[in-house]
């Protein structure tokens, strides 16, 4: 049995992983953390991450930004593999995350979905056969209360597509004030907020006299929900270093 400490237990997402987890048989939640401590669970949940006092295998973290710096020390001090799953974090925090992989075990992922994950292959795939001939751009839409734009999960399609050209790609987020043309060496990224998508995202390869699109649609925050179980039960038994969904799939495969 995988114990599972849960921070951000009292958030939308939080409340869709309580409610898996308590039909999978293989886990179990022991703790939450939250800054609202109120408990509708059969788990205790803290508002001050460092009085909780249960152990576990490994932490899931859908919580903000703002809770992460907290959590990552919490996770050394108590030697604990963790899985990053909030969205939104700064340059600093990004690198810091790598930093805390020397002592243990830690999964970050933009986007925990494994369609996306999929997407994001194909994307790179395409982008290599393709080459310089077709323009890209990157289409994002969710609802109308998430803060950041673009995506962390377009920025992670982006880098993923640059990567493999030679001379990295330089990443266009507005246009209305430019009157140039297009240059080939750029990638668009838009985003759509508005009602209650739970998010989608599209690539689109235009050419000459063709376009090719390749997309995702998450119907329900559940698709993040299930892979979030999946990377904790994959890094429990891990040792500490860096993971994302390429270990994750390659280890599936």
């Amino acid at each position: 049995m995988i114990n599972i400490i849960l921070n951000g237990c009292n958030g939308k997402m939080g409340r869709v992983i309580t409610g898996l987890v308590s039909e999978d048989e293989e886990c179990r939640i022991v703790a939450g953390f939250d800054i609202n401590d109120n408990s509708e669970y059969n788990y205790p949940v803290y508002s001050d991450i460092f009085s909780c006092k249960e152990k576990a295998d490994v932490i899931i973290d859908f919580s903000h930004p703002s809770a992460v710096d907290n959590l990552l020390k919490y996770a050394q001090n108590t030697k604990t593999p963790v899985v990053v799953c909030t969205t939104g974090l700064s340059d600093e925090q990004r690198s810091n995350l790598k930093t805390f992989s020397k002592d243990i075990p830690l999964f970050f992922s933009a986007n925990m979905s494994l369609g996306i994950n999929l997407l994001i292959e194909l994307s790179k795939k395409a982008a290599l056969l393709l080459g310089d001939d077709f323009d890209i751009e990157i289409i994002e839409k969710h609802h109308n209360q998430k803060i950041d734009a673009p995506s962390g999960t377009a920025l992670a399609i982006a880098d993923e597509i640059s990567d493999v050209f030679s001379v990295p790609k330089q990443y266009e987020y507005d246009r209305h004030s430019k009157r140039t043309k297009r240059t080939k060496n750029e990638i668009g990224i838009h985003a759509v907020r508005g009602g209650t998508i739970v998010g989608e995202h599209e690539v689109l390869f235009a050419g000459h006299n063709e376009v090719i699109s390749l997309s995702h649609s998450a119907q329900s925050k559940e698709v993040f929900a299930v892979g979030a179980i999946r990377a904790a039960k994959f890094l429990s038994n891990k040792a500490p270093g860096y993971y994302s969904m390429k270990e994750l799939v390659a280890e599936i495969k």
